[in-house]
């Protein structure tokens, strides 16, 4: 098994039904403002999707050890601040507690660590080995 392809697939469905559910159950008993919020944790939900996806079908290629390791840091970070990210707005936005948007800055910082480290794998170790051909 692939986990980290696992894990993007799940993030994938997860955004999906989210998305469908909010736009059919949420939408009409919220403010504008909370639907942008929601629209919001969707859209980077989506995204964190995709890139999770992508990091398992690079992450199920032949790679050098430590590139494949930094790929799983990446993946996992991603997985974390969208739960982080997106969990939070919706949570909040079901609930009406506010203050549950308090953890959404963490998952956004989250984040933005999955994509450095994404950016410090390729620059750092995904460099590809020397041929003797």
């Amino acid at each position: 098994m692939n986990p980290v392809l696992f894990a993007g697939a799940l993030l994938g469905l997860l955004s999906v039904m989210i998305g469908a559910s909010a736009e059919h159950l949420l939408k009409p008993n919220v403010d504008a403002e909370v639907w942008r919020w929601t629209l919001t944790a969707i859209r980077y939900h989506q995204i964190g999707a995709l890139a999770v996806l992508a990091l398992g079908l690079a992450w199920a290629a032949p790679l050098r050890p430590l590139f494949r390791r930094w790929l799983g840091v990446s993946a996992t970070l991603f997985v974390l601040g969208t739960v982080l990210f997106s969990f939070s707005i919706y949570a909040a936005a079901v609930t009406g507690m506010e203050s549950l948007t308090l953890i959404t800055p963490i998952g956004g910082t989250v984040l933005m660590a999955a994509w450095a480290s994404l950016i410090w794998a390729a620059l750092r170790h995904g460099r590809v080995p020397d041929s003797d051909a």
